[in-house]
């Protein structure tokens, strides 16, 4: 395989994959579906790079197909059971066969048609930078592909001269810029426009792959353990009042859990209420004043599509705007949309964090809570059939104190401090996973303490529910938001007492491995913040942006008002000043590092043409040369013929050119090194080469002055 065939091989390859990584970035593939592409293009990389040679036949191929063909009903009726998905895998079927096999001319320019209908599907699927990444690659290597396939074709065709060459390299240069213009002005349409349109309406048809088990209306435990496994971006979380954002320690509730039958969590069996909006805004009722002991926060959600329909909120929610008519609230006061949105989704709210001590409320002489009706207190301390030995438990660790709420803090105090937490899942199912985690492994995560403290509370005639949620995640200083993944999802306690209301508990001690991957964290934050920033000025770049973005600008006028000009007098004298100081103690170090690249600039070019000439002599000598070798060599001839007064004119032959040269200039050597060239270039005697390097160095020696 020459270096010209080569090089278009990997470009073919670099755009598939690109392509194909697009794809994968927006997440709807399923495992099977991206490592079988990626085996593919494996055994083509291997293939191109000459390390192993696969000899697929076209009875192999034809029996594959046929039994695809039979597949395609299973996979559409029993597998993914949706038509998108099974033809997604049919097309990439196609694509690995035909990448596995490719050959000709024809196959190569299907193989493109694949790579684009990749970046076409990603433009539709997916919002994430790591599109663009990937368009630029796409971009790079697409250009690369066409052009050196123009060149393929044109070395193939019979007749073709060092003549052409000229006119080849024209029609090279504007199929370069053409292509990359197209690519960019496709693309950009694709990638701006489609994002907010029909991307929308694709959504419909393949919706989100992304599904957050933990967060539905039935949580069984080891639920939370599975997804606490991933690093999936689910929120982000900005405080609109910046003093010292990032240093509350907050959780974000979503689902309120009230039954239990000894193996899940679900709702209560209430039926949650419809709440129109009021200029897309919701004020819940208040038991009683919080503004004299809490404090009030204001900030915005940025909630990814994952899968529920749940609203995170923190503290005690008191406003909340969205962009939507209507939302559903729960019996234990859950928001949710009542429905999965398929883009990310916006909301602010404005929430009270903190809550009242015991006897606060009636030392500020304020109103408190409504009691618990005889219903929902049944509903808060109902039980399943339990193991003997819990409620005893109970007993014995909350005897110690003294009051109810004095006895929770003891119960939350005990699980802390007696169990260990671990992500280390079950290797079997138990008969009773409650009394398994408290009588014998004695540790596990989050849910598994919650459930354990919601259970025993009821024991002991306090009413309590399970929550699920997230933790405050990691404060991200480059963005100024909250990073909220999947791994911070969390489960806590409330538990209700007369003179305080629900107040929340949390069990579970501490991860001890929660700052090990320190390096990991901080890529991470850098990653984050170009994803957000991708989010907030691409894709939702719409008129409230510009107007912060003209906002901006007119602040940034007003502050260069009356004394602008003296404030500018004298910051430059000040700048001035710093800079000939500067230029006074480092100026000749600045001056030599200046004079160095300047000079490396310059002499680049040269240096570089000097070494690939070096290279391209090596080889000749060697006998690797091929015929564009043979043809640089002799332009480098005529250019010596050149210095020395004759040129060579374009519409004669080189044989004809040694016959029209003076006395002084028709040596035996030009003659020679013409034959050897022509031997080269038009006869493939690659063992005329070596010759040709020879008589090129005896000619400079006998043309070029000493």
């Amino acid at each position: 395989m020459g270096s010209g065939e080569r090089f278009f091989q990997i470009s073919l390859l670099g755009l598939l994959t690109c392509g194909y990584l697009a794809v994968v970035g927006s997440g709807v593939l399923d495992a099977p579906t991206v490592l079988l592409v990626a085996l593919g293009l494996i055994v083509r990389t291997l293939t191109v790079a000459g390390l192993i040679n696969p000899r697929i036949t076209d009875r192999q191929v034809t029996a594959a197909t046929v039994v695809y063909i039979l597949f395609y009903p299973a996979d559409y009726f029993f597998l993914t059971r949706e038509l998108i998905g099974a033809t997604v895998h049919l097309v990439f079927f196609v694509a690995v066969v035909k990448l596995l096999t490719a050959h000709t001319e024809r196959d190569y320019f299907y193989l493109k048609v694949i790579a684009f209908l990749e970046l076409l599907a990603a433009a539709l699927l997916s919002a994430n930078l790591t599109f663009f990444v990937f368009l630029a690659g796409f971009l790079l290597f697409g250009v690369a592909a066409f052009a050196s396939g123009e060149i393929r074709r044109g070395a193939h065709k019979p007749g073709v001269v060092v003549r052409g060459q000229p006119a080849l390299s024209g029609r090279l240069s504007a199929l370069t810029a053409f292509t990359a213009l197209g690519i960019l002005v496709l693309t950009g349409c694709l990638f701006f426009v489609l994002p907010r349109t029909a991307r929308a309406a694709f959504r419909r048809l393949a919706p989100s792959q992304q599904h957050l088990t933990g967060f539905s209306n039935q949580v069984t435990l080891g639920q939370l353990g599975e997804l606490k496994q991933e690093s999936t971006t689910v929120m982000h979380v900005r405080f609109l009042f910046k003093e010292s954002s990032h240093e509350y320690r907050l959780k974000w509730r979503g689902a309120t859990l009230a039954t239990f039958d000894g193996r899940r969590w679900s709702v209560s069996p209430g039926k949650d209420q419809l709440v129109p909006l009021e200029g897309r805004q919701l004020n819940f009722p208040q038991d009683f004043d919080h503004g004299k002991f809490a404090k009030y926060v204001s900030y915005e959600v940025q909630l990814n599509p994952v899968g529920t329909d749940y609203l995170f909120l923190t503290g005690t929610p008191t406003t909340l705007q969205l962009p939507t008519a209507a939302v559903l609230r729960t019996s234990a006061g859950s928001v949710r949309l009542g429905y999965n949105a398929n883009d990310p989704f916006r909301y602010s709210a404005w929430s009270y964090l903190g809550e009242p001590a015991p006897g606060l409320l009636r030392e500020l002489n304020v109103r408190l809570p409504a009691p618990l009706s005889a219903e929902t207190r049944a509903l808060y301390l109902g039980l399943p059939s339990l193991d003997a030995r819990i409620p005893r438990l109970a007993q014995d660790i909350m005897s110690r104190a003294v009051g109810e709420y004095n006895q929770a803090l003891t119960l939350e105090r005990y699980l802390k401090t007696n169990y260990g937490y671990s992500m280390q899942m079950l290797t079997a199912p138990v008969d009773d996973p409650l009394a398994n985690f408290l009588f014998k492994r004695r540790k596990g995560h989050c849910e598994y303490f919650a459930s354990a403290m919601a259970v025993l509370l009821r024991t002991q005639g306090i009413p309590s529910r399970v929550v699920t949620g997230f933790q405050s995640g990691i404060y991200n200083p480059i963005s100024k938001w909250h990073l909220i993944r999947a791994s911070d999802a969390h489960s806590w306690v409330e538990a209700w007492f007369p003179d305080q209301g629900w107040i929340t508990f949390d069990p579970t001690p501490p991860d001890p491995n929660a700052g090990r991957y320190a390096l990991l964290s901080r890529l991470t934050l850098y990653m984050d913040a170009a994803e957000t920033f991708w989010q907030d000025w691409v894709l939702n770049y719409d008129i409230d942006r510009q107007f912060t973005l003209v906002s901006n600008f007119e602040e940034s006028r007003r502050q260069m008002n009356g004394s602008w000009l003296r404030n500018w007098q004298e910051s430059t004298g000040v700048w001035a000043e710093g800079v000939w100081r500067e230029i006074k103690y480092s100026g000749p170090g600045v001056v030599a590092w200046v004079a160095g690249l300047v000079a490396f600039f310059l002499m680049a070019p040269y240096a570089w043409k000097w070494l690939g000439t070096r290279v391209q002599w090596r080889r000749m000598k060697q006998g690797k040369a091929n015929a564009g070798d043979a043809t640089l060599l002799y332009l480098r001839m005529l250019e010596l013929l050149k210095r020395r007064g004759f040129e060579k004119p374009p519409w004669i032959t080189p044989g004809e050119f040694v016959l029209q040269l003076p006395p002084e200039l028709r040596s035996p050597l030009v003659a020679d090194l013409t034959r050897a060239y022509q031997d080269v270039r038009f006869g493939g005697h690659q063992e005329q080469a070596t010759r040709m390097v020879s008589l090129m160095e005896e000619l400079e020696r006998a043309l070029i002055p000493r």
